[in-house]
């Protein structure tokens, strides 16, 4: 007859099985692992002995308020000879004795979240289960250790701003191993509206990955406070702050807005429970809105637009890496969900998971949302010119939307452009044929007008913040005949998502002649005085030239964006670099602009660097032109290894320069 185990005490040896799951950078205090991977804990009974084929011992394993062996939030199992990693086992992997080493094992299609594990009658133990990448049998699984690294491990990235001719690297902190942030993450699921309705199906659909990646898009507008106040913050450098304050204010929303800080905080919780995942950028990304696969934008006679769908310079996302066994296995692998709120599918703001394969063939009827995430890298543009008397007509313009799509490279702050993921090259018979599957006709029929007038906007190779510069429409007459034109050449702000500001210097010249073969450039001045005032902190500008033909009567429309480079943070780390070692940032930067900076701080931040907080030093004074701004800020690595430390610096007329540096912390 079983003898059941009759256990008085439990340790459930945190330290190694935290450490051998790649849990620890969370914290080994409590017992974290993830599925479809054995972990050890030690019993030490309070009377008899273990006894192979004659000790017994029920275990119960449950998640959510309403565990149910149906919905698989409840497993019963008991000891077996070894352990099976297929499903929820235990076996005793310790020799006879009162100390009994039990090994446990996860289904590796358990649903993820906080459990409780029933032990005989007298033991209760409390543990959190999360996906498992290195697990092969779990739909998250990535063969390759520095992927892995990457894009599950690593705290901190770069995010790809700026525009596709000039692409700035912004570093952030993904702090998902901070304290806190991991139950922050937890508590956002079962926030969720599905877990208010039906606690039980919701828990039992947290085993599968496609619907966390689902649910996480939905769930960011309810993080975020997307009002329309005007300007939206830009002072988050990373997710962590963000996550607390959504905590902290009773998950309230957090003011922050802009797609990169969507993209990075579910990036953040994409990889604190266990799932592969990185941020894309997509240069000249569209908004299709009425999803018939082209933005169609209307401008007056001097090329100011006056209605449109929304081209934006960049727009950021997320890919996550999973199975799909909803779907066929060429499926299978990189998976883009867009957590910025957009457009509705089925019935809430969300985007995705769809398979990049998906939008590079054009099966635009797979789950979801495919033809949204098609469009934006690969809708058509068409502009229309709307006259003062009320007429319409179509304006020449070239354009290509999905430009240098781009993500940080594994193990190396270098960009990797994975254009080639989402399309084939233009032009070619693959390209034509996803077209087709896409049903994107206006591609399919376009073809490119040389119109004999061509028109171009060149810049200047230096165009920092603080100085003046010319840029220049750059016309060219390719007919055989004498052209004389109207030249309108006018400048802008404008912010990352297209939303267009004050003018900042304009030329219209209303009689350019051109004789065959001419070029003729065209100068436009842009003053620090006149646009100051204009650019938000982004720094871009955007250059627009509307040349118009008398003779035709044909309009041509040339757009360009540039970005104002900022001044350099030098950053000096001041002392031998180990961990639990106070250590000094030394940081200067030097004043641009030809007035005062006033109210000037800088502040750093750091995965395993800064205590999970944000340093701030002002300066008590303001500094002159050409002066320097420099501080010493004091930090204390609490981790080894390669660490990112973020700098910002904030003042009157200078507003959220960033900066970075690696750094290497010994033991």
């Amino acid at each position: 007859m079983a003898q059941a185990l009759d256990i008085d005490r439990w340790n459930l040896e945190c330290d190694f099985n935290n450490t051998d799951h790649r849990t620890d950078l969370n914290g080994v205090d409590r017992l974290i692992v993830r599925r479809g991977q054995p972990f050890t804990i030690s019993l030490y009974l309070r009377s008899a002995s273990y006894q192979p084929g004659v000790s017994s011992l029920d275990c119960v394993a449950e998640t959510g308020p309403q565990p149910s062996e149906q919905y698989g939030t409840r497993a019963v199992f008991g000891l077996s000879a070894n352990i099976n990693t297929s499903r929820w086992s235990a076996a005793v992997t310790s020799p006879p004795g009162d100390m009994v080493a039990l090994s446990i094992c996860s289904a590796p299609d358990a649903p993820i979240g906080r459990y409780t594990l029933t032990l005989g009658r007298s033991a209760r133990i409390e543990f959190i289960l999360l996906f498992n990448p290195w697990c092969a049998a779990d739909a998250v699984y990535m063969d390759n250790e520095q992927s892995l690294a990457e894009y599950v491990l690593s705290q901190d990235g770069i995010i790809f701003r700026g525009t596709h001719k000039y692409p700035i690297k912004s570093p952030w902190n993904f702090g998902q191993f901070e304290h806190g942030i991991l139950d922050i993450c937890l508590r956002i699921l079962d926030m969720n509206p599905k877990y208010m309705k039906n606690p039980g199906k919701d828990c039992s659909g947290r085993r599968n990955p496609i619907y966390v990646a689902r649910l996480l898009s939905a769930m960011f507008r309810d993080v975020n406070c997307n009002d329309d106040q005007g300007v939206l913050p830009l002072f988050w450098k990373g997710s962590q702050d963000i996550l607390r304050n959504w905590d902290a204010q009773t998950c309230q929303p957090v003011r922050y807005g802009q797609c990169w800080v969507f993209a990075a905080v579910a990036c953040t919780v994409f990889r604190a429970l266990g799932i592969p995942c990185r941020v894309v950028t997509n240069y000249l990304s569209a908004h299709d809105n009425n999803g018939n696969l082209v933005i169609e934008r209307y401008v007056d006679e001097n090329g100011k637009e006056i209605a449109k769908e929304m081209i934006w310079n960049y727009h950021c996302w997320v890919e996550s890496w999973m199975t799909r066994p909803d779907l066929k296995p060429e499926f299978n692998g990189w998976q883009a969900s867009d957590p910025t709120p957009q457009e509705k599918s089925e019935g809430v703001y969300c985007c995705g998971p769809i398979p990049l394969k998906a939008i590079k063939e054009g099966e635009l009827t797979l789950k979801y949302d495919a033809p949204f995430v098609f469009a934006e890298v690969n809708a058509d543009f068409i502009t229309f010119e709307k006259k003062k008397d009320g007429s319409t007509s179509k304006v020449i313009h070239d354009i290509h939307i999905g430009q240098m799509i781009s993500t940080k490279s594994v193990g190396s702050d270098a960009r990797e452009d994975i254009t080639h993921l989402y399309k084939y090259p233009e032009g070619s018979a693959e390209e034509r044929e996803a077209f087709k599957k896409a049903n994107h006709q206006t591609k399919l029929l376009k073809q490119r007008q040389n119109q004999g007038l061509h028109l171009t906007i060149k810049v200047s190779s230096e165009m920092r913040k603080g100085c003046d510069f010319d840029v220049f429409a750059v016309v060219s007459n390719a007919t055989q005949s004498n052209k004389k034109c109207r030249l309108y050449f006018g400048s802008c702000g404008v912010s990352y998502n297209g939303t267009v500001g004050e003018n900042c210097g304009f030329k219209d010249l209303l009689n350019v002649e051109l004789s065959p073969g001419q070029e003729r450039k065209v100068p436009l001045r842009l003053n620090y005085s006149k646009y100051c005032g204009v650019v938000t902190a982004e720094n871009i500008i955007r250059l627009r030239a509307l040349l118009l033909d008398y003779t035709t009567n044909e309009t041509i429309l040339s757009m360009r964006h540039i970005v104002l480079d900022n001044p350099e943070i030098k950053i000096r780390v001041l002392g031998e670099p180990k961990e639990n070692r106070k250590l000094a940032a030394e940081i200067t930067l030097q004043n641009p602009l030809p007035e005062p900076l006033e109210n000037c701080c800088f502040s750093i931040e750091g995965a395993n660097l800064t205590g999970g907080c944000v340093i701030s030093e002002r300066l008590a004074s303001s500094v002159g032109p050409g002066q320097e701004a420099k501080v010493k800020i004091y930090f204390t690595p609490t981790r080894c290894g390669l660490r990112k430390l973020v700098v910002d610096f904030d003042s009157s007329k200078l507003c959220h320069v960033k900066g970075y540096r690696n750094v290497i912390i010994g033991k």
